[in-house]
């Protein structure tokens, strides 16, 4: 029985040192999608793998959306798409901030595309969790993409990319 006892000592050491290690591993890749979630990223990583193969070029494989696609007419100078599922908690709240920019935007609309209903769409963009917010510009480009619930200035930084002139508020910044 003596002899058990440092043998059990050291699997539970063992065991320890495991759990914290995973433990840590957990934290810092929660931290690192944190702080990532609701970033923009520019075109070309999101068009990366999307485009399709043997010299194929259409508009919708080259990451371009049409107004069949999104059920809704494309904004006149952005439309912020946004793809949502019934059960998505910060979809509600990306609905809302999405929204408000469009609504103080000249030529910028808000589509809203239920991804369980799109499946086409999704397999297609390389749609992974929700919210996704994608940023067209007025022929359907995909400019930026976000992943998560953005913040507001985000949002409206990332129609500057797409909008031409002062800003997107048509006053000089």
């Amino acid at each position: 029985m003596d002899r058990a006892a440092p043998v059990l000592f050291v699997g539970v050491t063992g065991g320890l040192i495991a759990l914290a290690a995973a433990l840590l591993v957990a934290t810092a890749l929660g931290v690192a999608l944190r702080r990532r979630a609701g970033r923009f990223r520019s075109s070309s990583a999101v068009t990366a793998g999307t485009a399709g193969t043997a010299g194929k070029t259409s508009r919708a494989e080259a990451g371009a959306l049409t107004e069949a696609d999104l059920g809704s007419s494309l904004g006149a100078q952005a439309t912020l798409v946004q793809f949502s599922t019934v059960f998505c908690a910060p979809c509600r709240p990306t609905r809302q901030i999405l929204a408000q920019v469009a609504d103080m935007t000249d030529g910028v609309t808000h589509v809203e595309i239920d991804a369980a209903s799109r499946l086409d769409l999704v397999r297609r963009l390389r749609i992974n969790s929700t919210p996704t917010i994608l940023v067209l510009g007025p022929d359907g480009a995909i400019i930026r993409r976000a992943v998560g619930l953005p913040r507001k200035a985000d949002v409206i930084a990332a129609l500057g990319s797409v909008i031409p002139g002062p800003g997107p508020y048509g006053a000089a910044e």
